[in-house]
């Protein structure tokens, strides 16, 4: 008997382009796993399909937490290095003798 073909699962492409955005090292492996979900769904590999569609997702979804991460941390560094900057120009500026 034979089965109907399941619906070909989202490429993602979106995904894909969020990595170049926000974390751009991942984009190769993401446009990679896009690429591969028509062909695979077309040979009748319907689980490879589906899995380099979440593939795909899982990699975008990663950049953007990544994206966000690194700019918390550079913020909290900018934050420190001012915070830093003022201590330090009032220490100076209390202890100097004229």
């Amino acid at each position: 008997m034979h089965h109907p073909r399941p619906a070909l699962p989202p490429i993602n492409a979106g995904w894909a382009a969020a990595t170049v955005v926000f974390f751009w090292p991942l984009a190769f492996a993401a446009f990679n796993h896009s690429s591969r979900v028509f062909p695979l769904w077309s040979m009748g590999d319907y689980a490879g399909a589906q899995r380099a569609s979440d593939q795909t997702k899982s990699l975008g979804k990663i950049s953007l937490i990544l994206w966000a991460i690194l700019g918390l941390g550079i913020l909290a560094l900018y934050g420190f290095a001012i915070w830093a900057a003022i201590a330090l120009d009032s220490d100076t500026s209390t202890h100097t003798h004229h």
